[in-house]
């Protein structure tokens, strides 16, 4: 599922607008990026498969507060609509339409998205089935376009050139923009709140501890469960060490193959893709004229159906990403709301706080879609608010883990160097950006 978020914003958008404004020579950028998401990710499962709770409850464990900060950095980034208008854009491109009909497609897209998500009886075995139909149309096309499609030496440029891109990094910097490179690099991946819902896939999925809390279920088609989803930390035995060594042995590799590995390489072909079918552009712009100018190129090379193939499984990755976004926004909101200020109410269960949270970005969004601000620039803003949230959580999942674990499960060892530099790797350019747009000006920044 994660996988599949991650697929629509930096894999198929931003990371391939670098690449048409300064060629592959900071595609292995992405790659960090997404290398650093995996660490990441691996200290928000840590903490779920030992107590079945997800990180943000344990974040409101040590300060209640954390709730409202991470309910708010969930919901106002990614209200911002830049995947469903993206994605409607990709639909006017099949059909021929005018750019006139794409907020009424991107409104249609969006309250689809949240009656299927109201409408499913337990919405992850849903949602995991979907999204794994989605994923393999990706990888079909990806792998086809591969083949066919891409040069050996756009291939070999992603590290021959890796060094003149690290040289060059503070020109790129100043060409493509800090909210740009920044954003990419916190979708580079999943990006955002996105990671921290590691905890409620695991737990729903029945990992670790997170088998014995309560599914999300459709508070119309489904049974609810009105309790708050709070864990329990196993005693320090034998037998709970071997346990937990065994599941953390199962996450990591089940996390490498799906997300970092199958991630990155979709990252990389597709950098390579867009580069080998159009190269470098000037004055692209902040729309999605260059996805159109890179399909048409792919149709041009191997045959006119392949343009259309192209925009089809484009728009299946912005699809896959927008229902991913809702769903994690709403799981992350409803879990926080329910063990902190609604832990008491009988009415207000995880499920209804879930189900209230997908319409009203639903239909946020779709009012939202209407100011025609362009679909890159809503893209940037919503990965750049995402960046702040990343920094910290990151800083905050090394508190937690150390000290609110038992001792066999705590973050220590050869992970514990790798998690300060995981904070690092966010804290210092979210100050950067601020120091940025204080200075400069959001307009200047995100390029209003």
């Amino acid at each position: 599922i994660i996988l599949a978020t991650a697929l629509g914003s930096g894999e198929l958008i931003l990371w391939p607008y670098i690449t048409t404004q300064v060629g592959i020579s900071l595609v292995w950028l992405s790659v960090v990026g997404i290398t650093v998401q995996f660490f990441l990710n691996m200290e928000v499962e840590r903490y779920t498969l030992v107590t079945g709770e997800t990180a943000v409850t344990g974040f409101s464990r040590m300060w209640v507060g954390w709730s409202v900060v991470f309910v708010l950095g969930a919901i106002l980034p990614n209200t911002i609509p830049g995947w469903a208008s993206s994605g409607a854009e990709l639909f006017t491109f099949i059909f021929g339409l005018g750019a006139g009909a794409a907020p009424i497609v991107a409104t249609i897209f969006l309250i689809s998205i949240a009656l299927a998500l109201t409408l499913s009886p337990v919405i992850y075995q849903v949602l995991e089935k979907v999204q794994a139909v989605l994923v393999i149309i990706i990888l079909a096309f990806i792998a086809l376009a591969i083949f066919i499609a891409t040069d050996l030496s756009a291939w070999g440029g992603v590290v021959t050139q890796a060094p003149q891109g690290l040289a060059n990094l503070p020109t790129y910097w100043e060409e493509i923009g800090a909210a740009s490179i920044l954003g990419a690099l916190a979708f580079a991946g999943a990006g955002g709140a996105n990671n921290l819902v590691q905890s409620n896939y695991v737990r729903d999925k029945g990992m670790g501890m997170g088998l014995h809390i309560p599914n999300i279920v459709s508070p119309i088609t489904g049974e609810e469960v009105a309790a708050p989803s709070l864990g329990y930390v196993p005693p320090d035995t034998e037998e709970n060490r071997r346990r937990w060594k065994e599941w953390w042995k199962v996450a990591n590799q089940e996390h490498l193959i799906t997300f970092w590995f199958i991630g990155a390489l979709l990252l990389v072909s597709l950098c390579v893709l867009v580069f080998s079918s159009i190269g470098v552009q000037e004055n692209i712009g902040e729309d999605l004229e260059f996805v159109e100018d890179w399909g048409t190129a792919m149709g041009e090379r191997i045959a006119p159906w392949f343009a259309q193939f192209f925009f089809i499984a484009g728009l299946v990755m912005l699809l896959s990403t927008n229902i991913g976004i809702v769903d994690w926004v709403s799981r992350l909101i409803g879990d926080s709301a329910k063990v902190t200020f609604l832990k008491e109410s009988e009415f207000w269960s995880e499920s209804k706080i879930y189900v209230t949270v997908v319409w009203i970005m639903a239909i946020g969004g779709s009012i939202l879609i209407w100011t025609g601000i362009e679909p890159i620039v809503l893209l940037v803003m919503s990965a750049a608010g995402g960046f702040y949230v990343m920094a910290a959580y990151s800083t905050l999942l090394n508190f937690l883990n150390r000290r609110h674990l038992p001792e066999y499960a705590k973050l220590k060892g050869w992970r514990s160097p790798i998690a300060v530099l995981v904070a690092l790797f966010y804290l210092i350019p979210s100050g950067i950006l601020l120091y940025l747009v204080v200075t400069q000006g959001p307009v200047e920044v995100f390029g209003l």
